[in-house]
């Protein structure tokens, strides 16, 4: 199986779009994680308030232990400030909830973009590359096989008109030559069709 042409000016081409996809296909990760960071970004409200609610928790939580240490009135001193040091708690939670969901999404746009941007890529450049591998495996094998050479040649001559102006024609035309089976003719015409099609005889 050959991957490339033969011919310089179509192997150039090929290898210039394979180029191409690859460098499309970096360009769109370089710009999915380039949204990543931006849509990371969003979680910054998100860390501020996990350490203003973590710090008012410590906070209120050392108080209550101070408070529970007074005579009498401890236990009362006490309470509020456990339930104040919950709500820190729960600021300290919606902050890493907010975190949590922030970096979800962009992980998921993140991926979203490359996903697409490859597939959109690929449609465009992998079908051609197929199409000309299948076509030249088969133009390959036909010009091996007995006769092969005379269908390559027929090729050549349904092709279009304009490449056949490379070929020396005799008096008698093209076609007319290849009806009689002149070889020199019919290798002429097959090498077209193979140039045609990027390859060599």
């Amino acid at each position: 199986m050959r991957l490339y042409a033969q011919t310089p000016t179509r192997r150039s081409r090929q290898v210039l779009a394979d180029l191409l996809a690859v460098a499309l296909i970096v360009a769109a990760v370089k710009f999915a994680l380039a949204v990543h960071d931006a849509i990371t970004l969003l979680a910054e409200p998100g860390k501020k308030a996990q350490s203003a609610g973590d710090g008012l928790a410590a906070g209120l939580d050392d108080a209550g232990d101070a408070a529970s240490k007074v005579p009498f009135v401890g236990d009362s001193l006490e309470k509020p400030l456990r339930s104040a040091a919950e709500a820190g708690d729960s600021l300290a939670d919606a902050g890493q909830s907010l975190q949590d969901t922030v970096g979800r999404a962009a992980t998921l746009t993140a991926v979203a973009l490359i996903v697409l941007a490859t597939a959109f890529v690929l449609a465009l450049w992998l079908p051609p590359r197929l199409r000309w591998i299948r076509r030249a495996a088969v133009t390959r094998r036909l010009l091996d096989d007995p006769g092969g050479a005379d269908l390559l040649a027929l090729r050549a001559l349904t092709g279009p008109p304009r490449y056949l102006a490379a070929v020396p024609a005799p008096p008698s035309g093209l076609a007319d030559a290849w009806r009689r089976g002149d070889q020199q003719v019919i290798a002429d015409l097959s090498e077209l069709a193979l140039r045609r099609d990027g390859l060599r005889s």
